[in-house]
């Protein structure tokens, strides 16, 4: 991990949202965390794209780009042609001092551009070659993608930077390896760069594309039509531009007699960190986030703490947000919060719930009923998949989710959504469902 100077970090904020009064003898207490990012991230802008690299205006940053090239990719022939020109937009929006790297993803891994087991640096001229070698791009052949994400960790890793990130683009599914190559080279990776993944058309596998997403911290996506692609990937590249800081961590530190239940980011996205703890003593552990810009993140955590009585009051967590340095060690960014529980006998007071946590409760739960909703209907069972899709577009009305009630829509005939009352559609677009199911976990930000 390179160091970079202070300029570069954004200015870390922590606000904690709670009802931390608790009925006597009960010891769970759930809080929101909002963390928020500013001050940084200014730099994958076009502006800031075309002016070249300089210390000072933005960390140093290496990016691979990983492009399906299998026989599928043929089909229709458009496709591939969409491909290389959304990798050359992305290559367009590399700014200058960058380095960078495309690669060819088969049942074999290939560098496209620049070759050589290294990365090029960015700049008018590598822009222009890596475009050349983009229109040498042609389809053929299988697809293994852990292949393709361990060669983007070995040219990753050849540059001393400070950011590093891949995007993966792929249209099928991952059928010449087996799933524990792929979970082995996801392993491999985990905390050595983030990474986006997409499917393009619908003949990928909707786990295999989330999975890559949740386990290198990255976004998933689908691009239905391939014609989206040039947008798509320039909006990714432009994202990866605007990071400032890598590898921070969410810190809760919890006192004698205190359990952390879960760690869940629930905005922009659901992701469950719990079983991503490491520990850093004494009575504290550090959860992944990844790397940030300007940007706002929500997370949902859930602690025992000892019951106590009427009166008593005690510091659950304390919350804080830190990153590493090169040699090894870790250095707060500056921001805490502290989740707190207080025993009272005013029953007004200790059941009420935070609106916050409430609102994220139902979205963690309109993921799962999506999710499984769709899994019953592809199992064949219509009243289970009708139950759980109706309460799914239940909770997306009720939560504002507007998006997500469009994407149940077109799954469902809704009858009422109020009540959650639907009928399962007889014909559904493949891509429609891919669709909802992809982006289930996406949520809406609660109205502080």
């Amino acid at each position: 991990m390179a160091n970079f100077s202070k300029s570069h970090v954004p200015q870390f904020a922590v606000d904690v949202y709670q009802n931390e009064y608790l009925p006597e003898g009960s010891g769970e207490v759930d809080a929101i965390v909002t963390v928020t990012a500013t001050g940084g991230g200014t730099v994958g802008s076009a502006v800031a794209a075309a002016q070249p690299y300089a210390p000072g205006r933005g960390p140093s940053a290496a990016v691979a780009v990983m492009v399906d090239c299998s026989g599928s990719m043929d089909y229709p022939q458009t496709k591939m042609r969409n491909a290389r020109e959304a990798t050359a937009a992305a290559v367009d929006t590399v700014r200058d001092g960058v380095h960078f790297a495309v690669v060819g993803g088969t049942h074999v891994a290939e560098e496209v551009y620049p070759g050589g087991g290294r990365l090029a640096v960015a700049d008018a001229t590598t822009r222009e070659q890596a475009k050349q070698a983009l229109r040498r791009l042609s389809a053929g052949g299988g697809t293994a993608i852990g292949a393709w994400l361990r060669l983007a960790d070995r040219l990753l890793s050849s540059a001393d930077v400070s950011i590093r990130h891949g995007i993966l683009l792929t249209d099928g599914r991952n059928e010449h390896e087996s799933p524990e190559d792929l979970r082995a080279a996801l392993d491999a990776c985990a905390g050595r760069f983030t990474c986006d993944a997409r499917g393009v058309g619908t003949d990928w596998e909707v786990k295999e594309v989330t999975g890559i997403a949740s386990a290198l911290l990255g976004s998933a996506d689908i691009v239905a039509d391939p014609a989206g692609l040039v947008s798509d990937f320039t909006r990714m590249m432009e994202a990866a531009m605007g990071k400032e800081v890598a590898d921070v961590a969410l810190r809760l530190w919890t006192p004698a007699g205190a359990t952390v239940r879960f760690v869940k980011q629930v905005a922009p996205t659901v992701e469950d960190l719990t079983g991503r703890r490491t520990e850093a003593p004494p009575r504290a552990g550090d959860y992944p986030t990844g790397s940030w810009g300007d940007e706002s993140r929500d997370y949902h955590v859930r602690v025992a703490v000892p019951p106590a009585a009427v009166g008593r009051e005690m510091l659950a967590a304390r919350v804080s947000l830190v990153a590493p340095r090169q040699d090894g060690s870790v250095h707060a960014l500056g921001a805490q919060g502290l989740v707190r529980a207080v025993w009272t006998d005013d029953l007004a007071a200790s059941t009420a719930i935070s609106p916050q946590v409430a609102h994220y409760t139902g979205q963690a739960e309109l993921a799962r009923a999506i999710q499984q909703g769709l899994e019953l209907r592809k199992a064949g069972d219509v009243d289970g998949a009708t139950a759980k899709l109706g309460r799914a577009v239940q909770l997306a009305g009720a939560s504002g989710n507007a998006d997500t009630a469009k994407l149940l829509a077109k799954v469902v005939d809704v009858v009422d959504a109020a009540t959650g009352t639907v009928r399962l559609k007889t014909k559904v677009e493949e891509a429609a469902e891919k669709t909802l199911e992809t982006r289930s976990t996406k949520t809406v930000r609660v109205k502080k």
